[in-house]
Formats: C-alpha cells, structure tokens, sequence
C-alpha cells in the first residue's frame, strides 16, 4: 500500500490484520442470524423511544402525529433489516448504479420536482413524495467507497480529482434546488471519506483555505437572500429578536430554562405554549432540553456517542476496504447530523434545517438514517466475498 508524499496512512486501516482475521465470534448474540447487531439494534430502539416520547409533547399531544411518526420507525426498522440481509458483494456491485440513479433523479427534481416554500426538493409519485437528495447521503460514501477499492490509499493527485468530482456533482445540483444544509452535510460526507482514506490534514486544510478564500463569491452568487440571513441571525440573533432572530432566541431559552432536571415532561413552557417553532422537527431538540434538563440531555447524547463508538468498532473490524471506508463513513454521517442539529438548536451552528436523528418528526430523512445502519449490521454480521 503505497504513500504517497502528502499523505499518510489511512485511518481506516488502524488494524491491518482485521482484513484477514476470522469473524469476531457472534454465536451469542441471539439475532446475529438475522444479520443484526444486538448493541446497535438496543441503541437504535432506545433513541427512536425517546422521540416518540418527546414528539407527543412537542406537538401539544397529537397521537396522530406520534402514531405516523411510529409508522416511520416501523417502515425504517424494515428498510434495516432488508438492508442487513443483502450480501455486501451485491450492494458493492450496485453501488454505480446507485449512484447514477441518485444522480438523475436530482436532475429529474429540478426539471419535474414539487415546489413547497419556494424550495424545488421532491419527487411526486402519486402515491408518495421523497427527497432524492436524501438518497445521496449514502450513494455518496458508497460510491467513493467503491472507487477507493481498487486504487492505492491514500488516494494519489488524479484519484483526488475524480474523488472531488464524485463529491461536487450531487452537491452543485443539490444546491441549485435550493437545499444548502443537505448539500453541506453531503459534501462533509465526502470530506470525511476522504480523510478515512488517509488523505493528509496538511491537504485537507489546503482545501479547507481555498474554499474559504472562494467564500466571498458562494456568498454573492449562490447563497439565497435567506440563507444569507440565517448567517447573519447566526453572528448576532439579537439584532432582529421578533423576526429572523426569533427561533433561535426561544431556543436557547428553552434549553437554559431546562436547568439540571427539566421541567418534567409536557411541562415544557417554551413548547407548549408555543413560542418555540418547528417544535416537532428541527428544534425538538431544545424541548427535550427543557422538559428532562441537563441530565435528561447527558442520557441521550450518551446513546447517541454508544451507537457511533460501536459503529466505528465495526468499521475496524471490517473485512476489506470497501467495508471499512463504508462503514467509517457512515457512521460519521450520523455522527455529523446530530452535532450539526444539536448545534444549530444551542446557536453554536447556523441553522441549515437538519433533523435529529430518530428524534425529529419526518419520514426520508429517517429511513435514509436506518438503510445506513443496516449497512452497519450487514457489515458487522457478513463476510464479504467477491
């Protein structure tokens, strides 16, 4: 495995006799033949029961949004398990054609897609409505995933280029919908491919100073007048309290008003009396902040670090190269989600309109979320064959 002179040796590949070490022993995990990993799978359940306890408080008591949220969660635990079952040599041979489908549904979006709150985002089938956007966060690693396969690591300076390329085709037309935080989120997804493939800080901070020097034009030529906005609320919310600064003033109150132990749970005033928006979604982080308070916060951020800390423990036992920078990358991704929401709800982050994982209301984002993770589990439980 060749170094070449900017990079150093892929993270990835903290233990290079995982790849020809037998299986890690599974004989007692009661659902490891069903190619399910039990911790995750515990983890994952503990989560998605904290957001249906919360949702009901959120969205003032509506058992029918609770009941549809459920639906989601059930329809997401199917889409793992199927996903979980695949042998990871038919989803490596799928992964270009997953992508290219990936590719030319986002251009089907912006020549047919439904227009909601003047963003281009979806597709209407009739029966359903999704974003395809949603579908690149995993096309994306996978695809980069299959391209590293088969090419020296770290990735000399022509791979680089077509890596980048891979990168920036989902991003440009994800941002020409517009939809920058989905955009941004893909294009970190690509980042940390690159940086599990043993790609140096020395070029990623390279890379890192040429788009900050090209900032200025993204900011006159691509941001939205209301994207620029939600940069300036960013940098000083105060300057327009009951307009643009609003949400993220009320969210703060409500995390701080939570103190230690909360205000117990639908005892949420920021929440229930209505001052906190998009309760249910985006910012239903700073409920549960002030109905269980910093305790409360602890317990889940605690299940969130146990399901990333067992993800990156399967990504470094994988079999092979593409399951390692497969399952490093994904469970980044979830990692990235949940810093960037919890982020943006604290006003440390801009608010680019990220759910959290398993908790906020909605359906795509969350069944993208479980097909990675029984991504996961299928490369926890297989052994992959070419």
């Amino acid at each position: 495995m060749g170094i070449s002179d900017y990079g150093s040796r892929p993270l990835i590949f903290l233990n290079e006799r995982s790849a020809i070490d037998p299986d890690p022993p599974v004989a007692l995990d009661p659902l490891a033949r069903l190619h399910l990993d039990t911790p995750l799978l515990l983890g994952l359940l503990s989560v998605a029961l904290i957001g249906l306890v919360v949702l009901y408080s959120s969205s003032q008591q509506d058992v029918q949004l609770v009941l549809r949220q459920a639906a989601h969660l059930g329809l997401g635990f199917m889409v793992l398990v199927a996903v979980a079952q695949v042998p990871l040599r038919y989803l490596r041979r799928l992964t270009p054609w997953l992508y290219a489908a990936g590719i030319g549904l986002l251009i089907a979006v912006l020549l047919f897609g439904t227009v909601r709150q003047g963003a281009q985002r979806w597709l209407n089938l009739g029966i359903v409505q999704f974003q395809p956007s949603e579908l690149m966060k995993l096309a994306v690693p996978m695809m980069l995933a299959w391209y590293f396969t088969s090419k020296p690591l770290p990735p000399r300076w022509p791979y680089l280029i077509v890596s980048v390329v891979i990168i920036a085709l989902p991003v440009v037309l994800i941002l020409k919908q517009p939809d920058l935080g989905t955009a941004l989120l893909v294009a970190m997804t690509g980042a940390v491919m690159l940086f599990l493939a043993g790609v140096s800080w020395r070029l990623i901070a390279l890379l890192a100073a040429l788009l900050a020097a090209i900032a200025p034009l993204f900011w006159q030529l691509v941001m939205r007048d209301y994207q620029r906005q939600r940069v300036l609320t960013f940098l000083h919310p105060e300057s327009d309290p009951l307009g643009a600064g609003w949400n993220i003033i009320q969210s703060k109150i409500a995390i701080g008003s939570g103190g230690l132990y909360g205000k117990g749970w639908l005892n949420g005033t920021q929440s229930q009396l209505e001052f906190l928006p998009e309760s249910s979604t985006d910012f239903i982080f700073a409920v549960f902040a002030e109905e269980f308070g910093l305790i409360g916060v602890c317990i889940l951020v605690g299940v969130y670090l146990f399901l990333v800390i067992r993800g990156l423990l399967i990504a470094m036992r994988a079999k092979n190269t593409y399951s390692r920078l497969l399952a490093g990358s994904l469970i980044m991704i979830f990692f990235i989600y949940v810093f960037v929401n919890m982020g943006m709800v604290s006003g440390l982050l801009p608010v680019v309109g990220l759910p959290l994982p398993l908790v906020s209301y909605g359906g795509t984002a969350l069944v993208t979320i479980m097909a990675g993770f029984g991504m996961l589990m299928n490369i926890a439980t297989h052994r992959f064959r070419t």
